[in-house]
């Protein structure tokens, strides 16, 4: 038998080339098709008449049957007359015996002058090697596409961060674990919507371009319409068309949609973002903690097929009730602080100097008792807990707690030390929301650029009355990011916003 020659993505006499080189050869090797009537670029479609995966899946009844698969030769292993090559389609990777008998001299001589990288068609019947490796004993193979740049070595792969993520196409091919991050987070929407849909929700669309970007404290991108000639800003929240869906009678919507936040970027926030928000008539934010906890269980078990998950080797318990903590009682519990005790906004300013909590002038008794709540509570809040009655002052579209109006019925819903979800029993009173837009005006004015402005048609829509509705919002990304053991957001996000390059 001749010498085994095995050639991966990139031969060590391509690595000393350059890739300008390695591509001027392989142009020259695709003009040589073209010039022979052979041009892979005219090929319109092909046949697939399985996966890879399912080959492996279903050997004992497909040894010996026909099949045709299509994928990416991301290797060859050259033993002259015969190659093992590997061919790579989304479900996996399948290796492919191609003999020099079985396919006729011209055609394999064609074959032994494709590259790693090219796309190929393969039929072939289905057998297990003396190693006992499933593989494809191919009868005739086509060349589908022809790949002009080399892909990286295969032994080192892609492993720059910034080229990943800018070349998600080639982190795709190279990463498959990749592939797999990004199929379970597509089975994650799924599930989502195959848990709210079961339960009566309507799935729904509102705007992104509007003219007052509202409902969260956050500073949008501004965008100008030119045949308006109006300038619009792209949405940071998705609450206040869905509320006015409310209004209309809808009682159980929800949209999974993009938003976009003029903000930093870091390990868990990116500009352009998924969000979920969901609003349901005749609840309040008890029933939004009930419906987050089964919504978690039943994805983790759907997608997962358990409610124990494992982040950065810390196991989280879904399947346990969802732990319930006021804001007071956690600050209480790790800054060891009763905030019942403070009494005034001075109380809480010396405290905060105390503690080198740094605030502004703007800030008042409740923002001070947030800022405890993230400088100190936060980071312990690991397995799944609710952090309910969140002060007034950070809450400017809920309501108030009827035993008391200083503090509002919202929580926010943690793990892994992250907020997770957002959640009110949402404020339908057209007169206090009004009030709450004021004072948003007014913190806007000292300078607060996340403040909300006043919406004159959200108020006019809950003048005609909406009833009492619980709603919430979840981050999608971060969702995506623990049920995939993922370290960074840009990780779940196929495309990344990324600074360009100069």
């Amino acid at each position: 038998m001749a010498e085994e020659k095995i050639v991966n993505a990139a031969p060590e006499e391509e690595q000393a080339q350059d890739v300008n080189e390695l591509r001027q050869i392989r142009v020259e090797k695709l003009e040589a098709l073209q010039a022979a009537g052979k041009d892979p670029f005219q090929i319109t479609t092909a046949e697939q008449t399985i996966h890879n995966a399912e080959i492996v899946e279903r050997f004992e009844e497909l040894e010996n049957t026909d099949v045709c698969i299509s994928g990416r030769m991301m290797s060859r292993r050259d033993m002259g007359k015969a190659n093992f090559i590997d061919i790579r389609d989304r479900s996996g990777r399948m290796q492919v015996y191609v003999k020099i008998d079985e396919i006729g001299e011209e055609n394999f001589a064609e074959f032994k002058k494709w590259d790693i990288g090219d796309i190929v068609e393969v039929k072939g019947f289905v057998f297990r090697t003396r190693r006992g490796e499933v593989s494809v004993h191919a009868k005739e193979v086509r060349l589908l596409t022809k790949s002009l740049l080399p892909l990286p070595e295969k032994f080192h792969g892609l492993t720059n961060t910034d080229t990943r993520y800018r070349r998600r196409y080639l982190d795709l091919i190279m990463n498959p674990d990749v592939k797999d991050t990004f199929i379970k987070r597509s089975l994650i929407l799924r599930e989502i919507r195959n848990y709210l849909d079961s339960q009566g929700f309507l799935e729904v669309e509102t705007p992104v371009l509007v003219s007052n970007a509202g409902g969260a404290a956050a500073r949008p991108f501004v965008t100008h319409h030119n045949a308006l000639n109006e300038d619009f800003k792209l949405r940071i929240s998705l609450e206040l068309y869905l509320k006015r869906l409310i209004v209309g009678g809808m009682e159980k919507v929800y949209e999974i949609g993009r938003v976009f936040r003029n903000e930093g970027v870091d390990t868990r926030h990116n500009p352009e973002f998924t969000l979920m928000e969901l609003y349901q008539a005749y609840t309040d934010y008890h029933g939004m903690m009930d419906l987050t906890e089964n919504l978690y269980r039943h994805v983790a078990q759907a997608v997962l097929g358990t409610t124990k998950i494992s982040y950065n080797g810390v196991e989280m318990d879904l399947g346990k009730p969802f732990e319930r903590i006021t804001m007071i009682d956690a600050v209480k519990k790790y800054a060891g602080i009763d905030w019942n005790e403070v009494k005034t906004l001075d109380d809480a300013r010396t405290l905060a100097d105390k503690h080198h909590i740094e605030y502004e002038k703007r800030h008042g008794k409740g923002d001070i008792l947030a800022m405890f709540f993230e400088e100190y509570a936060e980071e312990h809040l690991i397995q799944p807990t609710f952090v309910m009655d969140h002060p007034i002052e950070i809450s400017p579209l809920t309501k108030k707690k009827p035993e008391d109006p200083n503090f509002v019925e919202r929580f926010e819903f943690f793990m892994n030390g992250w907020e997770m979800a957002n959640a009110y029993s949402e404020l339908n009173d057209p007169i206090d929301q009004r009030e709450r837009f004021k004072a948003q005006e007014a913190l806007l004015a000292q300078g607060d650029d996340e403040a909300n402005t006043t919406d004159e048609d959200f108020l006019m829509a809950l003048e005609y009355g909406m009833p009492p509705t619980g709603g919430i919002g979840f981050g999608i990304d971060r969702m995506c990011m623990l049920l995939t053991d993922s370290q960074a957001i840009r990780d779940v996000l196929l495309f990344p916003t990324m600074k360009s390059i100069d």
